[in-house]
């Protein structure tokens, strides 16, 4: 599965690699290199955090679903218990 993002997406992350070098490499990389290691990141490296993000939302739908009994328990034959409630009452 490739990784795709969007052109506006792509467009900022090349901005941000291009400064990350420029502030923290001391020295500039252009653009297209820029791409270059984005297009790498994504087809290396996305992979990885797309399948560990996929675990995560599986874990919280299984636990969602492991509650819905109690989301949604209705009690069972309680018409006539809240006749006996009333007469207890009494």
């Amino acid at each position: 599965m490739t990784i795709e993002i969007s052109k506006e997406a792509k467009k900022q992350a090349i901005a941000s690699i291009e400064r990350y070098f420029q502030e923290n490499m001391d020295e500039k990389i252009g653009n297209i290199a820029a791409g270059a290691l984005l297009g790498f990141f994504l087809e290396e490296i996305g992979p990885t955090i797309y399948n560990q993000a996929v675990v995560q939302v599986q874990e919280r739908l299984q636990t969602r679903v492991m509650e819905v009994d109690l989301e949604v328990h209705e009690d069972e034959f309680g018409y006539w218990h809240k006749f006996d409630q009333s007469k207890s009452r009494r």
